[in-house]
Protein backbone atom coordinates (compact mmCIF):
# COMPACT_ATOMS: atom_id res chain seq x y z
CA UNK A 1 0.00 0.00 0.00
CA UNK A 2 1.71 3.35 -0.84
CA UNK A 3 1.98 6.30 1.69
CA UNK A 4 -1.19 8.00 0.16
CA UNK A 5 -2.95 5.45 -1.02
CA UNK A 6 -5.76 5.52 1.67
CA UNK A 7 -6.66 9.52 0.41
CA UNK A 8 -7.31 8.21 -3.03
CA UNK A 9 -11.48 8.85 -2.40
CA UNK A 10 -10.94 12.61 -0.78
CA UNK A 11 -8.80 13.57 -3.40
CA UNK A 12 -10.75 12.21 -6.18
CA UNK A 13 -13.57 14.32 -4.88
CA UNK A 14 -11.71 17.34 -4.54
CA UNK A 15 -10.62 17.07 -7.85
CA UNK A 16 -13.70 16.79 -8.96
CA UNK A 17 -15.16 20.33 -7.02
CA UNK A 18 -11.82 21.96 -8.49
CA UNK A 19 -12.47 21.19 -12.10
CA UNK A 20 -13.26 24.32 -14.22
CA UNK A 21 -13.27 27.89 -12.05
CA UNK A 22 -11.70 28.96 -8.81
CA UNK A 23 -10.40 26.31 -6.29
CA UNK A 24 -12.64 26.41 -2.74
CA UNK A 25 -9.83 24.77 -1.27
CA UNK A 26 -6.83 27.22 -0.97
CA UNK A 27 -8.41 30.30 -2.42
CA UNK A 28 -5.81 33.33 -2.91
CA UNK A 29 -6.95 36.59 -1.49
CA UNK A 30 -4.58 38.83 -3.41
CA UNK A 31 -5.09 41.70 -2.29
CA UNK A 32 -6.69 42.83 1.27
CA UNK A 33 -7.66 46.35 1.13
CA UNK A 34 -9.31 46.47 4.56
CA UNK A 35 -11.05 44.94 7.13
CA UNK A 36 -14.16 44.51 5.06
CA UNK A 37 -12.65 44.88 1.40
CA UNK A 38 -9.64 42.46 -1.06
CA UNK A 39 -9.42 41.21 -4.69
CA UNK A 40 -9.69 37.61 -5.88
CA UNK A 41 -8.22 37.41 -9.09
CA UNK A 42 -9.48 40.65 -10.79
CA UNK A 43 -12.56 40.69 -8.96
CA UNK A 44 -12.71 43.28 -5.93
CA UNK A 45 -15.09 41.78 -3.47
CA UNK A 46 -16.35 42.24 -0.17
CA UNK A 47 -14.71 40.15 2.75
CA UNK A 48 -17.82 38.15 4.43
CA UNK A 49 -16.35 35.43 5.47
CA UNK A 50 -13.00 36.56 7.79
CA UNK A 51 -14.23 36.08 11.56
CA UNK A 52 -12.90 39.47 12.35
CA UNK A 53 -16.04 40.14 13.86
CA UNK A 54 -14.63 43.66 15.40
CA UNK A 55 -12.90 44.72 12.49
CA UNK A 56 -9.39 45.13 13.94
CA UNK A 57 -7.20 44.32 11.47
CA UNK A 58 -5.95 47.30 9.99
CA UNK A 59 -7.01 48.92 13.42
CA UNK A 60 -4.00 51.82 13.18
CA UNK A 61 -2.73 51.59 16.87
CA UNK A 62 -2.16 48.01 16.89
CA UNK A 63 -0.40 48.20 13.71
CA UNK A 64 1.67 50.68 14.99
CA UNK A 65 2.36 48.73 18.47
CA UNK A 66 3.09 45.61 16.41
CA UNK A 67 5.34 47.50 14.20
CA UNK A 68 7.15 49.05 17.04
CA UNK A 69 7.44 45.72 18.37
CA UNK A 70 8.79 44.34 15.54
CA UNK A 71 11.32 46.81 15.55
CA UNK A 72 12.94 46.58 19.00
CA UNK A 73 11.86 42.84 19.99
CA UNK A 74 12.47 41.17 16.69
CA UNK A 75 10.69 38.89 14.13
CA UNK A 76 10.26 35.90 16.47
CA UNK A 77 11.24 34.27 19.98
CA UNK A 78 13.01 30.92 18.37
CA UNK A 79 11.92 29.06 21.38
CA UNK A 80 9.67 27.51 24.08
CA UNK A 81 8.50 30.28 27.08
CA UNK A 82 9.66 27.15 29.37
CA UNK A 83 12.98 26.69 27.72
CA UNK A 84 13.92 30.38 26.18
CA UNK A 85 12.07 32.21 29.00
CA UNK A 86 9.40 34.61 28.41
CA UNK A 87 9.42 38.10 27.26
CA UNK A 88 8.17 40.83 29.06
CA UNK A 89 4.99 41.53 27.10
CA UNK A 90 3.92 37.68 27.12
CA UNK A 91 3.79 37.83 31.03
CA UNK A 92 2.12 41.26 30.76
CA UNK A 93 -0.61 40.02 28.01
CA UNK A 94 -1.67 37.33 30.77
CA UNK A 95 -1.92 39.97 33.16
CA UNK A 96 -4.35 41.89 31.42
CA UNK A 97 -6.24 39.12 29.84
CA UNK A 98 -7.07 37.45 33.79
CA UNK A 99 -7.85 41.53 34.64
CA UNK A 100 -9.79 41.22 31.72
CA UNK A 101 -12.04 38.70 32.50
CA UNK A 102 -11.82 39.16 36.56
CA UNK A 103 -9.66 35.89 37.23
CA UNK A 104 -6.28 35.12 38.81
CA UNK A 105 -4.69 33.30 36.13
CA UNK A 106 -4.11 33.30 32.09
CA UNK A 107 -2.18 31.59 30.31
CA UNK A 108 -1.35 32.63 26.49
CA UNK A 109 -0.50 30.43 23.89
CA UNK A 110 0.49 30.17 20.32
CA UNK A 111 -2.51 29.57 18.82
CA UNK A 112 -6.09 28.89 19.84
CA UNK A 113 -5.80 25.41 18.19
CA UNK A 114 -2.89 24.70 20.53
CA UNK A 115 -4.80 26.52 24.04
CA UNK A 116 -7.63 23.75 23.53
CA UNK A 117 -5.01 21.30 22.78
CA UNK A 118 -2.53 22.34 25.94
CA UNK A 119 -5.31 22.73 28.38
CA UNK A 120 -7.74 19.83 27.47
CA UNK A 121 -5.43 17.31 27.27
CA UNK A 122 -3.59 18.22 29.94
CA UNK A 123 -7.04 17.56 32.18
CA UNK A 124 -8.85 14.69 29.78
CA UNK A 125 -5.80 12.03 30.50
CA UNK A 126 -6.85 8.03 31.16
CA UNK A 127 -9.20 7.43 33.22
CA UNK A 128 -10.86 10.63 32.79
CA UNK A 129 -14.49 11.01 31.36
CA UNK A 130 -15.41 13.97 28.84
CA UNK A 131 -18.70 14.95 27.66
CA UNK A 132 -18.82 17.11 24.76
CA UNK A 133 -21.02 19.12 22.92
CA UNK A 134 -21.17 16.79 19.67
CA UNK A 135 -20.48 19.79 17.12
CA UNK A 136 -16.96 20.68 18.89
CA UNK A 137 -14.45 21.81 17.38
CA UNK A 138 -11.73 19.77 15.74
CA UNK A 139 -9.52 20.99 18.04
CA UNK A 140 -11.23 19.73 21.14
CA UNK A 141 -11.85 16.52 20.20
CA UNK A 142 -8.17 16.22 19.12
CA UNK A 143 -7.38 17.66 22.67
CA UNK A 144 -9.37 14.96 24.04
CA UNK A 145 -7.64 12.04 22.19
CA UNK A 146 -4.15 13.17 22.89
CA UNK A 147 -4.88 13.07 26.33
CA UNK A 148 -6.53 9.45 26.23
CA UNK A 149 -9.61 10.50 27.83
CA UNK A 150 -13.13 8.84 27.46
CA UNK A 151 -15.73 10.76 25.30
CA UNK A 152 -18.76 10.71 25.58
CA UNK A 153 -21.04 12.73 23.07
CA UNK A 154 -24.19 14.35 23.65
CA UNK A 155 -26.45 16.06 21.24
CA UNK A 156 -25.73 19.10 19.55
CA UNK A 157 -27.45 21.87 22.43
CA UNK A 158 -28.81 19.66 24.14
CA UNK A 159 -29.26 19.94 27.87
CA UNK A 160 -31.41 17.16 28.64
CA UNK A 161 -29.24 14.97 26.65
CA UNK A 162 -26.59 16.00 28.66
CA UNK A 163 -27.85 15.35 31.96
CA UNK A 164 -28.77 11.73 31.05
CA UNK A 165 -25.36 11.08 29.87
CA UNK A 166 -24.60 12.46 33.91
CA UNK A 167 -26.87 10.38 35.38
CA UNK A 168 -25.59 7.75 34.26
CA UNK A 169 -22.65 7.77 35.16
CA UNK A 170 -23.27 8.26 38.60
CA UNK A 171 -20.49 9.16 41.10
CA UNK A 172 -18.23 9.41 38.12
CA UNK A 173 -19.97 12.21 36.90
CA UNK A 174 -18.81 14.59 40.19
CA UNK A 175 -14.78 14.33 38.04
CA UNK A 176 -16.04 14.70 34.86
CA UNK A 177 -14.96 17.67 32.28
CA UNK A 178 -18.01 19.07 30.40
CA UNK A 179 -16.72 21.06 27.57
CA UNK A 180 -18.94 23.49 25.29
CA UNK A 181 -18.39 26.50 23.16
CA UNK A 182 -19.83 29.67 22.92
CA UNK A 183 -20.76 30.49 19.45
CA UNK A 184 -20.70 27.68 17.16
CA UNK A 185 -18.09 28.66 14.08
CA UNK A 186 -20.63 26.59 11.70
CA UNK A 187 -24.06 27.15 12.39
CA UNK A 188 -23.97 30.56 14.85
CA UNK A 189 -25.79 29.60 17.67
CA UNK A 190 -25.14 29.35 21.34
CA UNK A 191 -24.81 26.74 23.87
CA UNK A 192 -27.52 26.45 26.36
CA UNK A 193 -24.97 27.43 28.93
CA UNK A 194 -27.25 28.51 31.58
CA UNK A 195 -28.89 24.91 31.68
CA UNK A 196 -25.64 23.43 31.59
CA UNK A 197 -24.69 25.11 34.39
CA UNK A 198 -27.88 24.23 36.27
CA UNK A 199 -27.22 20.19 36.05
CA UNK A 200 -22.96 20.82 36.82
CA UNK A 201 -24.18 22.61 40.16
CA UNK A 202 -26.68 19.59 41.07
CA UNK A 203 -24.54 16.48 39.70
CA UNK A 204 -21.05 18.14 40.02
CA UNK A 205 -18.23 17.75 36.97
CA UNK A 206 -15.69 20.99 35.79
CA UNK A 207 -16.61 22.84 32.99
CA UNK A 208 -14.39 24.49 30.23
CA UNK A 209 -16.45 26.95 27.55
CA UNK A 210 -14.52 27.75 24.40
CA UNK A 211 -15.20 31.13 23.44
CA UNK A 212 -13.05 31.69 20.46
CA UNK A 213 -16.27 32.80 18.23
CA UNK A 214 -18.31 34.68 21.43
CA UNK A 215 -15.09 36.60 22.99
CA UNK A 216 -15.35 40.30 21.95
CA UNK A 217 -18.76 39.46 20.64
CA UNK A 218 -20.96 38.84 23.48
CA UNK A 219 -21.43 39.98 27.10
CA UNK A 220 -21.59 43.54 28.62
CA UNK A 221 -17.78 43.95 28.17
CA UNK A 222 -17.40 41.18 25.51
CA UNK A 223 -16.17 38.63 27.84
CA UNK A 224 -18.52 36.06 25.86
CA UNK A 225 -21.64 34.20 26.06
CA UNK A 226 -20.48 33.30 29.97
CA UNK A 227 -20.46 37.12 30.92
CA UNK A 228 -23.66 37.61 28.68
CA UNK A 229 -25.82 34.95 30.81
CA UNK A 230 -24.52 35.54 34.04
CA UNK A 231 -22.57 32.41 34.90
CA UNK A 232 -18.92 33.01 34.93
CA UNK A 233 -18.18 31.74 38.45
CA UNK A 234 -19.69 28.31 37.76
CA UNK A 235 -17.25 28.38 34.79
CA UNK A 236 -14.14 26.69 35.76
CA UNK A 237 -12.01 27.15 32.54
CA UNK A 238 -12.46 29.61 29.94
CA UNK A 239 -10.42 28.86 26.42
CA UNK A 240 -10.11 31.96 23.62
CA UNK A 241 -8.19 32.71 20.17
CA UNK A 242 -6.66 36.01 19.26
CA UNK A 243 -7.60 35.05 16.04
CA UNK A 244 -10.84 36.44 16.02
CA UNK A 245 -12.13 39.34 17.60
CA UNK A 246 -8.60 40.37 18.74
CA UNK A 247 -7.57 39.93 15.38
CA UNK A 248 -4.03 38.27 14.90
CA UNK A 249 -2.80 35.11 16.13
CA UNK A 250 -2.80 32.84 19.14
CA UNK A 251 -4.87 31.92 22.00
CA UNK A 252 -5.52 31.87 25.81
CA UNK A 253 -6.70 29.83 28.60
CA UNK A 254 -8.33 32.07 31.91
CA UNK A 255 -9.43 29.79 35.26
CA UNK A 256 -8.22 30.67 39.07
CA UNK A 257 -5.45 30.09 40.99
CA UNK A 258 -4.82 26.49 40.75
CA UNK A 259 -4.88 26.67 36.98
CA UNK A 260 -0.95 28.22 36.76
CA UNK A 261 -0.02 24.38 37.44
CA UNK A 262 -1.00 23.46 33.51
CA UNK A 263 1.93 24.93 32.46
CA UNK A 264 4.32 22.73 34.12
CA UNK A 265 2.47 19.86 32.64
CA UNK A 266 0.86 20.70 29.13
CA UNK A 267 2.98 19.58 26.37
CA UNK A 268 1.95 21.52 23.73
CA UNK A 269 2.63 24.68 26.44
CA UNK A 270 6.25 23.50 26.94
CA UNK A 271 7.18 22.53 23.32
CA UNK A 272 5.82 25.01 21.54
CA UNK A 273 7.59 28.14 20.62
CA UNK A 274 5.66 31.12 22.23
CA UNK A 275 4.43 33.89 20.09
CA UNK A 276 6.49 36.69 18.14
CA UNK A 277 6.57 40.13 19.63
CA UNK A 278 4.53 41.70 16.90
CA UNK A 279 1.43 39.22 17.38
CA UNK A 280 1.80 39.77 21.51
CA UNK A 281 1.35 43.68 20.63
CA UNK A 282 -1.00 43.83 18.15
CA UNK A 283 -3.19 42.11 20.68
CA UNK A 284 -2.47 44.18 23.78
CA UNK A 285 -3.61 46.56 21.65
CA UNK A 286 -7.06 45.00 20.35
CA UNK A 287 -7.73 44.04 23.76
CA UNK A 288 -8.02 47.47 25.41
CA UNK A 289 -9.81 48.65 22.24
CA UNK A 290 -12.55 45.98 23.29
CA UNK A 291 -12.66 47.52 26.68
CA UNK A 292 -12.66 50.45 25.82
CA UNK A 293 -14.59 50.64 22.62
CA UNK A 294 -18.32 48.40 23.24
CA UNK A 295 -19.86 50.29 20.11
CA UNK A 296 -17.86 47.96 18.10
CA UNK A 297 -19.61 45.31 19.50
CA UNK A 298 -23.15 47.56 19.25
CA UNK A 299 -22.22 47.88 15.27
CA UNK A 300 -21.23 44.38 15.18
CA UNK A 301 -25.20 43.06 16.01
CA UNK A 302 -26.61 45.90 13.70
CA UNK A 303 -25.19 44.05 10.89
CA UNK A 304 -25.54 40.92 11.92
CA UNK A 305 -29.21 41.66 12.51
CA UNK A 306 -29.60 43.46 8.98
CA UNK A 307 -27.71 40.40 6.89
CA UNK A 308 -29.71 37.93 8.64
CA UNK A 309 -33.19 39.92 8.20
CA UNK A 310 -31.99 40.71 4.59
CA UNK A 311 -31.22 36.94 3.97
CA UNK A 312 -34.00 35.47 5.70
CA UNK A 313 -36.95 37.76 3.67
CA UNK A 314 -34.85 36.01 0.32
CA UNK A 315 -36.45 33.10 1.59
CA UNK A 316 -33.01 31.21 2.45
CA UNK A 317 -32.39 28.49 5.27
CA UNK A 318 -30.53 30.19 8.00
CA UNK A 319 -28.95 29.38 11.13
CA UNK A 320 -31.57 28.88 13.98
CA UNK A 321 -30.46 32.64 15.38
CA UNK A 322 -29.17 35.54 14.72
CA UNK A 323 -25.03 36.10 15.43
CA UNK A 324 -22.23 37.48 13.71
CA UNK A 325 -22.07 34.34 11.98
CA UNK A 326 -24.90 33.75 9.16
CA UNK A 327 -24.73 30.54 7.29
CA UNK A 328 -26.82 30.02 4.57
CA UNK A 329 -27.71 26.17 3.57
CA UNK A 330 -27.66 24.63 0.74
CA UNK A 331 -28.87 21.67 -0.98
CA UNK A 332 -25.76 20.28 -2.41
CA UNK A 333 -22.12 19.63 -3.07
CA UNK A 334 -22.27 21.31 -6.23
CA UNK A 335 -24.78 24.14 -6.21
CA UNK A 336 -23.22 24.91 -3.18
CA UNK A 337 -19.86 25.06 -4.95
CA UNK A 338 -21.59 27.10 -8.15
CA UNK A 339 -23.13 29.26 -5.69
CA UNK A 340 -19.75 30.21 -3.85
CA UNK A 341 -18.41 30.96 -7.70
CA UNK A 342 -20.73 32.95 -8.38
CA UNK A 343 -20.81 35.33 -5.58
CA UNK A 344 -17.37 35.92 -6.01
CA UNK A 345 -18.25 37.08 -9.59
CA UNK A 346 -20.72 39.29 -7.99
CA UNK A 347 -18.06 40.64 -5.83
CA UNK A 348 -18.77 39.08 -2.22
CA UNK A 349 -16.32 36.32 -0.44
CA UNK A 350 -18.30 33.46 1.91
CA UNK A 351 -16.81 30.71 3.01
CA UNK A 352 -17.98 27.05 1.27
CA UNK A 353 -18.15 24.22 3.70
CA UNK A 354 -18.00 21.18 2.97
CA UNK A 355 -19.48 18.11 4.51
CA UNK A 356 -17.38 16.59 7.10
CA UNK A 357 -16.59 20.64 8.13
CA UNK A 358 -20.48 21.29 8.20
CA UNK A 359 -22.39 19.53 10.56
CA UNK A 360 -25.20 17.20 9.57
CA UNK A 361 -23.94 16.34 6.10
CA UNK A 362 -25.05 20.07 5.01
CA UNK A 363 -23.45 22.25 2.47
CA UNK A 364 -23.26 26.02 3.89
CA UNK A 365 -22.42 29.31 2.36
CA UNK A 366 -20.71 30.69 5.89
CA UNK A 367 -21.55 34.32 5.85
CA UNK A 368 -19.38 36.36 8.53
CA UNK A 369 -20.19 39.83 9.68
CA UNK A 370 -18.01 42.21 10.95
CA UNK A 371 -18.51 45.83 12.97
CA UNK A 372 -16.49 47.52 9.83
CA UNK A 373 -18.78 46.91 7.40
CA UNK A 374 -21.03 49.24 5.99
CA UNK A 375 -24.47 49.14 5.95
CA UNK A 376 -24.15 49.71 2.29
CA UNK A 377 -21.71 46.42 2.09
CA UNK A 378 -24.29 44.77 4.06
CA UNK A 379 -27.15 46.00 1.51
CA UNK A 380 -24.68 44.71 -1.66
CA UNK A 381 -24.44 40.83 -0.37
CA UNK A 382 -28.15 40.43 -0.06
CA UNK A 383 -28.31 41.84 -3.40
CA UNK A 384 -25.50 39.15 -4.39
CA UNK A 385 -27.58 36.49 -2.85
CA UNK A 386 -30.93 37.90 -3.82
CA UNK A 387 -29.04 37.25 -7.84
CA UNK A 388 -28.31 33.87 -6.71
CA UNK A 389 -32.57 33.55 -6.86
CA UNK A 390 -32.91 34.21 -10.07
Amino acid sequence: MGLYDRFTHLAHERKQLQVSGINPFGTCIDDIYSATEGRIGTQKVILAGTNNYLGLTFNALAIAQGQAALASQGTGTTGSRMANGSYGPHLALEREIAEFFGRSTAIVFSTGYTANLGIISTLATRGSVVLLDADSHASIYDACALGGAEIIRFRHNDAKDLERRMVRLGERARDAIIIVEGIYSMLGDVAPLAEIVDIKRRLGGYLIVDEAHSFGVMGPTGRGLAEAVGVEQDVDIIVGTFSKSLASIGGFAVGFDDMDVLRYASRPYIFTASPSPSSIASVRSSLGTIAQHPELREKLWRNAHLLYQGLSALGFTLGPNISPVVPVMIGTKEEGLMFWRQLISLGVYVNLVLPPAAPSGMTLLRCSVNAEHTEAQINSIIQAFSALRK
